[in-house]
């Protein structure tokens, strides 16, 4: 009998090669583009501080490299995500997770003695939650057409590991957001979240949005769509921003880096552990029904 040796053809070789290019390009535009945009700013500093140009530059182009990418650079769109799945558990899931991470937090931080809920209006709280939940619907929905139905799916492509996936797409995901913490976000959000410099709040950030990376990886991979994901990421920005930003919660000093929704290393510790399980729960499903990205 002849052995079998397994071979790559060369039309598979070149897509691989064309992939790796996309990305990098990507990449590159990505990390770039949000210092255009401060550089922009400075060259027309009478804007409405919250509604610059140069802000504009930042949160559209990596779409718009998406599209360009995937419609002329022969990516296609088959990978993206863009179809509804009928895994409705997870769609379920992906809205509870926050919401219960941030239970745990806040009863920690009341155990704790750390947090001071006095000023908690829960009517105009969850009013206001419901208004911003449907907003970062539409927000995310070009959010993580870019971050997971692009840069996510591209590096499942690759059959990279599973860690390269998470620090290469937590990585420039949260470096995307660097100019936002050091430009666009005004010194008084920063303290209401953490009072520390901007390279500390940054470097933080940074560090949180590569935990959640695992968790919002595996719910794309698990579910092939980034549907569950938005429902997730707009459920974060809704819930948790609201509640620290706005003052519905006072958080002792110091102790923020421990509690804070946002930031804080216990709710950080808990989406890792969240994280790694829905791998666990990926896998399992992958060795009956082998996912198709």
């Amino acid at each position: 009998m002849k052995n079998k040796t397994k071979t790559t053809s060369p039309i598979m070789a070149f897509m691989h090669s064309k992939t790796i290019r996309n990305v990098i390009i990507f990449c590159l535009v990505a990390l770039s583009i949000g210092w255009i945009g401060v550089g922009v700013d400075r060259f027309l500093p009478d804007q409405e501080e919250e509604e610059t140009l140069g802000m504009a530059i930042w949160l559209v182009t990596p779409l718009i490299v998406v599209i360009i990418l995937r419609t002329f650079a022969g990516e296609g769109w088959k990978d993206a995500g863009l179809n509804f799945k009928s895994n409705l558990r997870w769609y379920g899931l992906a809205l509870l997770l926050f919401p219960l991470v941030t239970t745990i937090t806040l009863t920690a931080g009341k155990l704790t003695g750390w947090m001071d809920f006095s000023g908690f209006d829960v009517k105009g709280y969850f009013w206001v939650l419901s208004g911003l939940f449907l907003v970062n619907i539409i927000k995310n929905f070009f959010e993580e057409t870019v971050w997971r139905g692009y840069l996510t799916a591209r590096l499942i492509h690759l059959r990279l590991n599973d860690l390269t996936i998470y620090l290469i797409a937590g990585l420039v995901w949260g470096l995307w957001h660097a100019p936002y913490y050091f430009h666009f976000l005004s010194e008084e959000t920063i303290n209401s979240v953490f009072p520390v410099n901007r390279y500390l709040f940054t470097f933080i950030a940074v560090m949180n949005m590569l935990v959640w990376t695992v968790m919002f990886t595996e719910i794309f991979r698990i579910t092939q769509s980034i549907w569950p994901v938005i429902l997730l990421h707009a459920m974060e920005d809704a819930l948790i921003n609201h509640l620290v930003i706005d003052g519905h919660i006072q958080i002792a000093s110091q102790k923020e880096i421990w509690v804070s929704p946002i930031i804080g290393i216990l709710p950080a510790v808990l989406y890792l552990f969240i994280g790694l399980w829905l791998r666990k729960q990926r896998l399992k499903i992958a060795s009956t029904h082998p996912p198709s990205v």
